[in-house]
């Protein structure tokens, strides 16, 4: 039973990036310990996990590798273990289409085989054409992009044409906000299936916001009908905003025939668990109110934490923002929100 569904363990790069959030937000100054980190992907190597994503690429001068964060794909790819299960695929992430794709390698032996690409809903058509040239340079491309229910059927389309002709290894739907449901779901699945090539993946990144991660991916499961799919988690469901589905459950659900080491899964959440006291990540009233308003996360955490606002105050303001605000968090657009309902902070 769901022989078809591929893990993809997310949490070395969706949790640095919850780090980074947290430290961005005044939340907490915690970074991965580099120790924790080499025996994270030790653990997720032996769980024999079918995907393990090493962490993200992006242009920067700052040393930022305690948020899994790396300058480019010969640096990530030093993480890479060493006695690999059979199958087992590593791969890093791309945050959109910035580095220059000639100073990107052409595919070899010894780097990661997998380049997932956040599609930039700006720079829709270059973020596709970036993703189009890992392709030809030999990487398997996750093509994936963000607040996937923002996109128009036109926009999906031209996305999945781009992944067909590409030849993406995989095409993900992405809860970024953390308020898909279960009709959600059907709907891009069927979307996606009926004209995305047989050959490639779905993929689907679930956020936790209304605490339907795992509820969602099973249905995503159920559906599939034998198309290979892939499911990302995270441990203990570390990761941005309200965090993921938990890799401790879904490897638990699909752990027939020992397919997975689920204590080395457990042992990966004993790393984990002493990261998990800062309030960084995970279910909070805080981390719902925007999932229910359909809106970005980071207005109601920078409003709880930095301005102290009651949930009550809090709810009030989100009824309130503009469809063009829900998209997407600015300091801009929250002082417009304070300006609009006549909130004065610090007075």
């Amino acid at each position: 039973m769901f022989s078809n569904v591929k893990i993809l363990d997310c949490t070395l790069r969706d949790g640095g990036l919850g780090l980074e959030d947290a430290y961005k937000n005044g939340i907490s100054d915690t970074r991965f310990e580099l120790d924790d980190y080499y025996k994270l992907i030790e653990h997720l190597r032996d769980s024999k996990a079918d995907i393990v994503e090493l962490g993200s690429i992006e242009i920067t001068e700052d040393d930022r590798t305690g948020f899994g964060i790396y300058r480019d794909v010969e640096s990530i790819s030093k993480l890479i273990p060493d006695n690999a299960n059979d199958g087992q695929l590593f791969v890093g992430l791309f945050r959109g289409p910035d580095t220059p794709v000639e100073d990107i390698p052409e595919w070899r032996e010894g780097l990661v085989k997998g380049l997932r690409v956040i599609i930039r809903y700006s720079e829709l058509q270059k973020s596709l054409d970036f993703c189009a040239a890992l392709a030809s340079k030999g990487y398997n491309v996750f093509v994936q992009p963000m607040l996937t229910m923002r996109y128009t059927d036109e926009e999906l389309i031209q996305i999945i044409e781009a992944s067909n002709k590409m030849k993406a290894y995989a095409l993900y739907f992405v809860d970024s906000y953390g308020y898909m449901e279960q009709e959600d779901v059907t709907r891009l699945y069927e979307f996606y299936n009926k004209r995305l090539d047989p050959s490639i993946r779905i993929g689907f990144h679930s956020h936790n916001n209304m605490n339907m991660a795992y509820a969602n991916v099973k249905h995503f499961m159920e559906i599939a009908d034998g198309r290979e799919i892939i499911a990302d988690s995270c441990i203990t469901g570390m990761g941005q905003g309200a965090g993921n589905l938990q890799t401790e459950i879904i490897s638990f659900v699909l752990n027939e025939n020992g397919r997975y080491d689920y204590s080395e899964v457990l042992n990966a959440c004993e790393i984990i668990e002493k990261y998990t006291d800062m309030n960084a990540w995970g279910y909070s009233v805080t981390r719902l109110l925007p999932a229910l308003y359909k809106s970005a996360y980071k207005y109601s955490i920078v409003m709880r934490n930095k301005y102290k606002l009651s949930y009550a105050k809090i709810n009030q303001l989100m009824q309130k923002m503009t469809k063009e605000m829900r998209l997407r968090y600015t300091p801009e657009y929250l002082e417009q929100l304070f300006e609009m309902c006549g909130v004065e902070i610090g007075k």
